[in-house]
């Protein structure tokens, strides 16, 4: 009873003095973020003269959650057709922005004498933009429907992507101290399958599982639902040696493609708000004030090289991708703060043991300065743009213009070129059937001890399990395959009459043609045996049986085979069903 007192005694004092402190900070008209960071710093175990709170490791623990829903609400924000929108602009800039400031980040932190791992933490810090501050500074100025904000937010998308990846291989290099590029590529690649097969099964499955619970007009069974799909899937993502941000973030994504989705974002809004305020809280309590005096110079700098960084690496970006000077300099002075997810993989790096503890609090310091001065950068964009244009000699201004009249001119009206936007939309649905093959045949793998447990008692002999697991997984992947082997041919006839014109092959042009149609989907078909075979290794059956398990499954698919077309297009229908529904108001 005594320790249940004591928690609550703790968590009055976090919420009461961030309560107060926030209504302070907002009549100032200052991010409120800020003001649970100073709440923090002001209760926290460096600020005398009294111990405010007993036990930290609680509030801590309750500061996850808040990161849980912190990612969670960024996933609801995250839609894939906002991504389908922005196109290539926002994934040029975001790379480009990344690239530079993990590099800027790493030099500056050698040039402090800090150890490899503390600079290669902080280039990861300074990479990732802060999206709640973006948000909340565009919407509090009337900026949040301009052309570039929209573009802003698709960078911001791609960036949240990519922070995931680096999470991932930030913990790698943790656990083993160095990444060789087999590993880096072994590891994303592994979570790209992962992110792949989870948006498709999840958008097939959690969408309509949430609107048969809208039906009943019930705010407490959507939201008892909701979060038992949030932290259900985070165990899962956790079981699978992720972080527990990659699982909130995936099943935020994945619930933005409900109906209900304003439905979701309001019942989820009040949480979201109390544990993220507990977690910027804890945030302030790890920040001991006698760092951030003695780190002064580096603070200083590092808050100059993330505003100068972001706005030269992101503007140039947008304008190598395409737009106009003017809005490459607003998209780059928006973009010029770091926030949430710099504390998570600051925090990664306490976790894991491997970065020195001054890190954490210079990062907190950088995030609210540049938080202070994003308002005053996106007002000062467009006077910055005049003087820089007034400034620069006509030849290069012309030499600008020219360039982007070009690039308009390699694509048609709709944005790129015809022959491009088919060949890539068929790329893209190949390469999301292969991911479902090989996530089938590598659950059966990682399942394959239990299984075999289990068949034991009718089948002895280890070579005949390993066939029928083998078998099972061939058999549930065959609309996939199938949906594989008919892409791949639709891709080859197009191919086909772009690369054999009769100006060059004569009477040769048809039978050409057929033969490239023929040819490659069979040696893609082959490619994709030999991938799936090394991926399901510990369960591929001896060459005698495979040949067997093959044949059989051959004659089954001459079988099944206008049933696989037709359970693909169904699938296909009904994620294109999602994609197309709107939100209800």
């Amino acid at each position: 009873m005594h320790e249940g007192i004591g928690f609550i005694q703790d968590l009055a004092v976090v919420m009461a003095l961030a309560g107060v402190v926030t209504v302070l900070f907002h009549r100032l008209k200052q991010p409120v973020v800020l003001g649970y960071i100073a709440a923090g710093v002001i209760i926290g175990p460096y600020t005398p003269p009294f111990q405010l709170i007993h036990d930290e490791q609680t509030i801590k623990t309750l500061g996850e959650l808040g990161v849980v829903f912190l990612m969670f609400s960024l996933g609801l924000e995250f839609s894939l057709r906002k991504l389908f929108k922005v196109g290539a602009t926002a994934v040029v800039a975001a790379l480009s922005e990344i690239v530079l400031m993990l590099w800027l980040g790493y030099e500056i932190g050698s040039a402090f004498g800090w150890s490899p791992m503390d600079a290669l933490f902080l280039g990861a810090i300074l990479a990732i933009s802060s999206t709640t501050i973006i948000v909340k500074a565009l919407s509090e100025l009337g900026l949040k429907r301009e052309s570039f904000a929209q573009l802003v937010f698709g960078i911001l998308i791609v960036e949240d992507i990519l922070a995931i990846a680096m999470l991932v291989l930030l913990s790698g290099i943790a656990q083993t101290g160095q990444l060789s590029a087999g590993v880096a590529v072994v590891t994303l690649g592994k979570l790209l399958l992962f992110m792949t097969v989870s948006l498709v099964v999840g958008i097939l499955l959690v969408p309509r599982a949430l609107n048969y619970v809208a039906r009943a007009r019930s705010d407490e069974m959507l939201l008892v639902a909701v979060l038992g799909f949030c932290f259900g899937f985070c165990l899962l993502v956790v079981k699978l040696d992720y972080s527990i941000a990659l699982g909130a973030f995936l099943i935020g994504a994945i619930m933005a493609e409900s109906r209900h989705l304003h439905r979701i974002e309001h019942l989820i809004a009040p949480l979201r708000d109390a544990f993220s305020a507990i977690f910027f809280v804890t945030i302030g309590l790890m920040l001991n004030p006698a760092v951030l005096v003695d780190y002064a110079w580096p603070i200083a700098v590092i808050t100059a090289a993330v505003i100068v960084g972001k706005i030269v690496s992101c503007g140039l970006g947008t304008f190598l991708a395409g737009k106009d000077g003017r809005t490459a300099m607003r998209v780059g002075m928006t973009v010029s703060q770091i926030g949430e997810f710099s504390f998570i993989i600051a925090s990664l790096g306490l976790t894991l043991k491997v970065t020195s503890a001054f890190l954490y609090p210079i990062a907190v310091a950088v995030s609210a300065l540049t938080t202070l001065f994003t308002p005053y950068l996106i007002r000062a964009a467009d006077p910055l743009t005049r003087r820089v244009a007034n400034a620069l000699p006509r030849t290069l201004v012309n030499v600008f213009g020219m360039y982007s009249q070009w690039l308009g001119n390699l694509t048609t009206a709709s944005g790129e070129p015809t022959l491009f936007s088919m060949t890539r939309r068929i790329i893209l649905q190949i390469a999301v059937n292969l991911a479902l093959v090989a996530a089938i045949f590598l659950m059966v793998s990682y399942g394959a001890p239990f299984i075999s447990g289990f068949l034991s008692r009718w089948i002895s002999a280890e070579p005949l399990q390993r066939a029928v697991l083998w078998s099972a997984a061939l058999l549930v992947s065959m609309p996939f395959l199938v949906a594989v082997y008919r892409k791949t041919k639709s891709l080859a006839l197009l191919l086909a009459e772009v690369s054999v014109q009769p100006a060059t092959a004569g009477r040769l042009t048809r039978a050409l043609r057929y033969a490239i149609a023929d040819l490659v989907p069979v040696v893609c078909m082959v490619g994709v045996f030999l991938l799936v075979a090394a991926l399901s290794g510990g369960i591929l059956p001896p060459t005698g049986l495979l040949a067997v398990v093959l044949i059989c499954a051959a004659l089954l698919l001459a079988l099944v085979w206008r049933w696989c077309v037709k359970i693909h297009a169904a699938m296909q229908i009904a994620l294109r069903e999602t994609f197309d529904e709107q939100p209800d108001p």
